[in-house]
């Protein structure tokens, strides 16, 4: 028996897929854009290696702590009104980021755009689980997540154009006024998603919290993303630095590489979302997991390669890692009731952002370079630690597909008898 073909969005819900996906959009390049500013950064602060790693973890480490002194509130107030709240302060921050002058004032800078920035993916996924079905969760992610490669097309090499052409900064201050735009048309347009309101009857956030944090169901989804964090957090500061004085890239090639990748990408995240739907989630995440863990290991392997060489390990790479988190954020987020969808994501956004700066942190003792322009040392044993890391998410997605399907029945369960009697 074929599967029921969904039914078609509705113009709101269209809408509010865009302004969800170019609102992450400017979040994801936000951070996104500091690894290949890496290459400049460092010898323009004269900085090592490490100190670098250590504003991608500020970052990451706020986010995490914020997250979790939010997730209380999370579901106390209506998602819109939270959401405006966390992005005006994220733009704030950038714009912090934009006009800082030394090493210290960034790095300061990107604490407080953490604060505000690690919130925002984890109320747009509350927001998209309470308003979209699962059944057609997988699709609503694909074109969100697909934000990410939007960032690889056109975000990140128009940043590095404007660092190259003017200054570093300049990439930020592209963001804060892309962001005001998006933040302006949230406010006059979205409307409030506040159904989760009348279900919530704990009125102690820290009580939520705790309820949330500790409740067995969720036991496993956060050991799941925490794992699912560390690959990511892990290879993506020193991934330019690792082209540039490893493989050989010139920093006038970098921005091709972001484009095709990001091209590659684009496609990639919508179709991966409309399988996870139709195949199942756990098999696309499998898929997914395969690719990321041979493309990590070939890449980490590198030494001077040709660049198309380059471009297609990496664009294969994206397949896998786009099969990975549509895939995972469709399944995990059917694993919260309504009441407390805002405190799982919160709490599973903190988590994921605090094993990201643990992991950051651990690639900084990992990767070694004698001088600013010399290669990467170790870069290949952090990339066979990340494959490992991708194989065991393997195993605990499982048991969260398991624990769905324990839910679901148990949900027919109850329903059937209701409709016998009606």
């Amino acid at each position: 028996m074929s599967p029921a073909k969904p039914r078609p969005f509705t113009r709101y819900q269209i809408f509010l897929i865009a302004v969800l996906a170019f609102m992450q959009f400017t979040v994801i390049l936000d951070f996104m854009v500091m690894a290949p500013l890496g290459a400049m950064l460092i010898p323009e602060l004269d900085i090592t290696p490490e100190q670098f790693s250590h504003v991608v973890l500020a970052y990451a480490a706020a986010a995490g702590i914020s997250g979790l002194l939010a997730a209380g509130f999370a579901d106390k107030y209506d998602r819109k009104s939270l959401l405006l709240f966390f992005y005006i302060g994220f733009i704030i921050g950038t714009l912090f980021c934009g006009l800082a002058p030394s090493y210290e004032l960034l790095l300061a800078a990107r604490i407080f755009t953490g604060i505000f920035g690690g919130v925002i993916g984890s109320v747009s996924m509350a927001i998209i689980t309470d308003v979209f079905a699962p059944e057609v969760r997988g699709r609503v992610m694909g074109f969100v997540q697909m934000a990410f490669a939007v960032s690889q097309v056109a975000g990140i090499p128009i940043g590095l154009f404007l660092a190259h052409r003017f200054h570093w900064h300049a990439p930020f201050l592209m963001i804060v006024g892309f962001g005001t735009l998006v933040g302006f048309i949230i406010f006059r347009s979205m409307r409030p998603v506040a159904d989760h309101l009348l279900l919530h009857h704990t009125t102690d956030p820290v009580r939520h919290l705790l309820n949330t944090f500790t409740n067995r169901r969720h036991t496993v989804p956060f050991l799941t993303m925490m794992i699912l964090a560390t690959g990511g957090f892990m290879m993506m500061p020193f991934s330019t630095t690792f082209l540039v004085n490893n493989v050989g890239v010139s920093e006038g090639e970098l921005p091709w590489i972001f484009v095709i990748i990001g091209l590659c990408s684009m496609f990639v995240f919508p179709l991966m979302g409309r399988l996870s739907d139709r195949f199942g989630k756990l098999r696309i995440f499998i898929f997914g997991t395969v690719i990321a863990m041979t493309t990590t290991v070939i890449y980490s392997h590198l030494g001077p390669t040709p660049l198309w060489l380059v471009i297609m390990i990496n664009a294969i790479s994206f397949v896998g890692i786009g099969s990975r988190i549509v895939s995972s954020q469709a399944l995990i987020t059917s694993v919260p009731e309504a009441r407390d969808r805002g405190a799982f994501s919160a709490i599973t956004a903190s988590i994921q952002q605090l094993s990201g700066a643990i992991a950051a942190g651990v690639a900084g003792l990992i990767v070694m370079q004698a001088n600013e322009t010399a290669p990467l040392i170790h870069y290949d044993t952090l990339g066979i630690v990340c494959a490992c890391t991708m194989f065991l998410c393997v195993v605990l997605m499982y048991f969260v597909q398991r624990q769905v399907e324990r839910q679901q029945a148990s949900v027919e369960d109850l329903v059937r008898p209701e409709t016998a009697s009606a």
